[in-house]
């Protein structure tokens, strides 16, 4: 790996060319309305914000990390390829091939730089934004991760939730029904035994990646981190938590979860573009300490309308999983896989293959909708034959306008695991939804009568593409 920790990461980044710094602007909205025009473009730089209103020069923070794919691909030592599914094939090879590798707990971290307890700990030294106008309050846990240790398992988590400060020293996190963390916190809940939590807001962004993707059960993160890295990941132990902490973080608390003084938490916009989990009471952490590197650096990843950040690096990777998960489940001949990134990287998800008999495309969607990586929160499932790149919204919609008739080739898959940040379900409604599966094939009972599209051979095109593609797509238009 070329970064150690989120600054060297910064650097290599820079050193792309894909690393924007501003200095001066304000912590309240104009950060988030900055980040919001900068997730919205396609391979949109990287920014990092300094000398913020109110704060501190020294006091950043780095936003849009992972949403291009040369960044993704520095984070995941993977080429980038020239294509969206050039890196999907490249990630998948190599997520196959990654074999978790404990951590090395040190003794020295860079967080002893500053450390507080209790009564001297103020979380608003941060320079944490007010992302939205319409936000209950100020989130410094977006591309954060909360540390967490199944009472019963021993394993220890680390998940991506949403973090916002209440005072000085009390936090609120909400974490879905579902997701591994909640599963740990619940447990404490359901049983009356305390729960100590860690949350890191600030690290290099393979921990902020790990922390928000689908690692599996029982598998902690900084040994897939490891497994990546293929080298050791380096961790703490907290001091007040014993639990496992980054060694190279920037920022981090540790705390008690308090289930008995729930405060109200949100609203937050999320990754389906809507306020859809609304305001709640939920569970809130009193801070006993905090660590944090001198000049200090927050990540932020907020969700938002898509295109945003957290649908461009989990469509390439969660397309992977699908993928793999279909050939698993003894799906043959798929081609690609991707999931829209339009669509928050979960709720449009297009499916790619070489028609091998009756009912291969029924088969294919019906299993991209409910294998793991794909049941949770999906809506369409489209499958395209494969002269068409799942991942070109273009040619997917024009291989369903033209090779699917809406009477025959859309079914309904009812009563499907959703959640409460599903914006169709009705407010204090069941987290149930449905699917629609779109078969966009030419028809397999007649296919090779089906006419043929009227383009030249893919040879023929990248033929002449090379002769004359420079040219064409130049400045100057010379021959």
């Amino acid at each position: 790996m070329e970064f150690r920790d989120l600054r060297e990461w910064i650097s290599q980044t820079e050193a792309m060319g894909e690393l924007k710094t501003l200095k001066g602007c304000d912590w309240n909205l104009e950060i988030g309305a900055i980040t919001e025009l900068v997730m919205r473009r396609e391979d949109g730089p990287a920014v990092l914000f300094d000398e913020i209103k109110d704060y501190p020069k020294g006091y950043r923070l780095l936003a849009n990390s992972l949403s291009s794919r040369n960044r993704i691909g520095l984070t995941l030592n993977v080429p980038p390829g020239e294509s969206k599914m050039d890196f999907v094939t490249a990630w998948r090879d190599r997520y196959k091939k990654i074999k978790p590798i404990p951590p090395k707990v040190v003794k020295d971290s860079p967080l002893f730089e500053n450390v507080y307890e209790e009564k001297d700990i103020d979380l608003f030294k941060f320079p944490t934004p007010k992302w939205d106008e319409h936000d209950g309050g100020r989130y410094i846990g977006t591309g954060s991760i909360d540390i967490t240790q199944d009472p019963d398992e021993g394993w220890i988590n680390w998940g991506t939730y949403r973090v916002m400060i209440h005072d000085e020293n009390t936090v609120g996190f909400y974490i879905s029904p579902g997701k591994h963390g909640r599963i740990q916190r619940d447990k404490y809940l359901n049983t009356g035994r305390p729960c100590k939590m860690a949350m890191s807001f600030g690290h290099d962004p393979l921990v902020f990646l790990a922390g928000s993707i689908e690692v599996p059960y029982g598998v902690p993160e900084y040994e897939f981190i490891g497994g990546v890295r293929d080298e050791a990941l380096e961790v703490i132990k907290g001091e007040y938590s014993g639990l496992t902490i980054p060694a190279n973080a920037e920022i981090v608390v540790e705390g008690d979860v308090i289930f008995d003084a729930p405060r109200s938490e949100g609203p937050f916009g999320e990754w389906t573009g809507y306020y859809a989990s609304a305001e709640r009471h939920e569970p809130i952490v009193k801070i006993k300490r905090l660590y944090h590197r001198n000049n200090p650096i927050i990540l932020g990843s907020p969700p938002g309308r898509p295109p945003a950040e957290l649908g461009w690096y989990r469509s390439y990777l969660r397309s992977a999983l699908i993928w793999d998960e279909m050939e698993k489940a003894g799906v043959p001949d798929v081609k690609g896989v991707w999931l829209m990134v339009s669509g928050g990287s979960r709720l449009v998800l297009v499916v790619s293959i070489k028609q091998r008999y009756p009912g291969h495309a029924k088969q294919a969607a019906v299993v991209a909708s409910q294998c793991h990586a794909g049941a949770y929160l999906g809506r369409y499932v489209i499958v395209v034959d494969d002269d068409i790149d799942p991942s070109v919204t273009d040619d997917v919609i024009w291989a369903m306008a033209t090779r699917s008739d809406p009477a025959t080739d859309i079914d309904i898959i009812r009563r499907c695991w959703s959640g409460p940040l599903d914006p169709i379900i009705q407010p204090g409604k069941k987290g149930l939804n449905s699917r629609a599966i779109i078969d966009a094939c030419r028809p397999f009972e007649w296919m090779s009568e089906f006419p043929p599209v009227a383009e030249s051979s893919r040879e023929v095109l990248q033929a002449t593409a090379k002769k004359w593609g420079k040219i064409l797509f130049s400045g100057n238009g010379k021959a």
